[in-house]
């Protein structure tokens, strides 16, 4: 069992609240609440921010928890030092549970929510609702330890109330609306097809707002893993495969495609992004730039075209663009077949949990239970109650006419007693309890997905969005390709297996090898200079050990439909 710490600083807490009449928590209320803020370390993989929370999320849990976050995320050799002192931090968010998260539940390095009562007592939305997501991490235990225990350390992300349904769709084909409706509504079947639609478009839209050159697609590298993540996304969009390893996986035939398969998904869309550059049509900038520098070029109107919703409409479609005629919406190729995935109630990978050495585990839960109320999930996606979102008299999910311009522009200064701008206040952990799609118990049969809001589908918000509804015959994006071809990945209970050190170093030469020369192939001047890098890319990457990688268990995948 686990033996309580309290410090000086945590019975001083406890001492002040018990002479606070009515106070539910030893940690609220009082005058010392904010006078003793409590400030956590929080090591999340999953982070693209160094540093103390700031904003509006910071306000929030200042207020109501007394804590302030001290967020540091993943790099080059963080985990093993951290693993070295012996104290990864207090919350602990993980990338996957496979690759290090093993080594830590080995090492006794992370807490059991079990120990204590903690969870009974802290985490008591989580254990009532989330019961499949906590048996599979007690499951995960077992397999880790050989069967020695079943200790309970967290639980994944995305967790859904049920199994019935599939997440709302996000590889979502958006393009300029206004240019395809200018261009006549051209038919477009596949690929092909599709790199003609965007050298149209870039002929009536050479320049963006601010009068810099239009390119159909603008990539990053930062999320690059095993392979460049917008070629094999696009392969995903398309074909319905999901990533697995160094390759990409069907759902539907168990079939498996290595990276490197001559004329396999990955190498054939590598080919298509080499054509579009080759015709002028993919931003220089792609290998080099980060994600906030694309991002901008989008809000701009310098990319008619993206894979993803969040790269593509939900960046450009300000109250400006629209009011203007333009729009950034799906338009799916006839033949393809996008991946959705099914909603799971064992949740996902990237796991929450508390560190073995952490001074207030109490708080910790308490947080981590917050972010997976209702409440708590959605405060977090959208801002302050009452200032951003609320429920209507009927319990229907609304924005508020500032949500709305949140929503719009992150940049929007928040004002009403919150610091900085909504952007500067999102939370920097980057994971989720609930999944986007879950049912919010707390509303009149939503989700917590605000693209499918009962509000939010009454009517269109443009003139250029009615045209599209008209166009398709439908009202939402979800009803738009649940028309056509698309492919349901269904919920698992699978984890990755670990890789021992041998194969963690010739995994990462491997897969630096495929990301560093798929790029060199992308930008490749001709046809036979692309065939060249990528027969050097094969080679190298072979002699690295790419056979070697194929053949490790976390290749072999299982799916569990519940």
């Amino acid at each position: 069992m686990r033996k309580k710490r309290f410090t000086n600083k945590g019975l001083s807490l406890l001492l002040s609240a018990s002479l606070c009449v009515g106070m539910m928590s030893a940690l609220s209320g009082c005058g010392s609440k904010k006078d003793e803020v409590i400030k956590l370390d929080v090591y999340s993989q999953l982070a693209n921010f160094s540093g103390k929370q700031t904003g509006w999320s910071a306000d929030i849990l200042k207020d109501k928890f007394g804590v302030e976050l001290n967020i540091i995320p993943e790099g080059d050799g963080v985990f093993q030092t951290r693993m070295t002192s012996g104290d990864l931090g207090d919350i602990v968010v993980w990338a996957n549970d496979s690759d290090n998260y093993p080594n830590a539940v080995k090492a006794n390095l992370l807490l059991n929510w079990d120990d204590d009562g903690l969870l009974d007592e802290y985490g008591k939305t989580i254990k009532k609702m989330m019961p499949d997501a906590l048996d599979k991490n007690r499951n995960l235990t077992s397999k880790i330890t050989n069967g020695k225990s079943k200790a309970l350390y967290g639980f994944g992300n995305n967790v859904a109330l049920n199994s019935k349904e599939h997440q709302s769709f996000f590889y979502t084909w958006d393009v300029r609306w206004d240019l395809y409706k200018q261009l006549g509504y051209p038919k477009v079947k596949d690929m092909q097809d599709m790199h003609k639609l965007l050298k149209s478009m870039q002929k009536i839209c050479s320049k963006d707002d601010a009068g810099n050159k239009v390119y159909a697609l603008s990539l990053w590298p930062d999320w690059d893993d095993a392979m460049v993540m917008y070629v094999k996304a696009t392969a995903t969009a398309y074909y319905g495969y999901d990533e697995l390893g160094i390759g990409l996986y069907d759902p539907k035939t168990g079939t498996y495609h290595d990276a490197l398969e001559k004329n396999g998904p990955y190498l054939e869309m590598l080919k298509w992004y080499n054509d579009l550059y080759q015709d002028g049509l993919i931003d220089p900038d792609s290998m080099t730039q980060t994600f906030d520098q694309m991002a901008e070029k989008v809000q701009n109107g310098g990319v008619l075209f993206s894979i993803f919703n969040y790269s593509g409409s939900l960046s450009y479609n300000t109250d400006e663009h629209t009011s203007k005629g333009k729009l950034m919406y799906c338009m799916k190729p006839e033949q393809a077949s996008p991946i959705v995935y099914g909603m799971n109630t064992q949740g996902g990978e990237s796991v929450w949990s508390i560190g073995a050495n952490c001074e207030y585990p109490e708080k910790c839960m308490e947080l981590i239970n917050y972010f997976a109320t209702p409440e708590g999930r959605m405060t977090l996606q959208y801002g302050p109650k009452g200032l951003c979102w609320d429920y209507d008299d009927q319990g229907n999910t609304i924005f508020t006419e500032f949500g709305r311009k949140c929503r719009a522009d992150e940049n929007i200064t928040m004002g009403n007693g919150y610091k900085g701008s909504f952007h500067d206040g999102c939370l920097q952990i980057n994971n989720t309890t609930w999944s986007i799609d879950a049912e919010n118990p707390d509303s009149n049969g939503d989700t917590y997905n605000s693209v499918n809001w009962k509000s939010n589908l009454e009517k269109a918000k443009s003139d250029i969005e009615q045209d599209w509804r008209d166009y398709n015959k439908t009202n939402s994006i979800n009803a738009y390709f649940e028309k056509g071809k698309y492919t349901v990945s269904p919920g698992t209970s699978f984890s990755m297996s670990s890789k021992d050190d041998t194969l963690k170093t010739v995994w990462g030469q491997v897969t630096t090898c495929i990301k560093n020369e798929s790029w060199k192939a992308m930008y490749a001047k001709s046809d036979a200079a692309f065939e060249k890098q990528v027969n050097h890319m094969i080679s190298s990457a072979k002699k690295y050990g790419y056979d070697k990688c194929l053949k490790c268990p976390r290749m072999r995948r299982k799916h569990a439909n519940r």
